[in-house]
């Protein structure tokens, strides 16, 4: 009875180990993974970025508000205030 004994708890621990290793290695090839497509990711996004901001830059010319008329005339006043505070006669 004790040899049977022996043998189970090797067979056991053997199983342990195999499912231990297997554990490992599945975790491992999660990161391995999760690091390929985080580069692959980065890489497309970079390049994104690159093709996408010269098309943007154009755009945000044709989006700029003209300036209205009253606030060039405030403009006017604060540079007239300005001359006649600030400037020697």
């Amino acid at each position: 009875m004790d040899f049977i004994k022996i043998i189970l708890i090797a067979v056991g621990l053997i199983v342990v180990l195999v499912a231990g290793y297997w554990l490992i290695g599945m975790v491992s090839a999660i990161f391995w993974l999760l690091l390929y497509a985080g580069i692959i990711g980065a890489i497309g996004f970079g390049g994104y970025k690159l093709f996408f901001e010269k098309e943007k830059a154009k755009a945000q010319l044709e989006d700029k508000m003209p300036i209205a008329i009253a606030d060039l005339q405030d403009a006017d006043r604060a540079l007239e205030e300005y001359k006649r505070k600030y400037l020697p006669k």
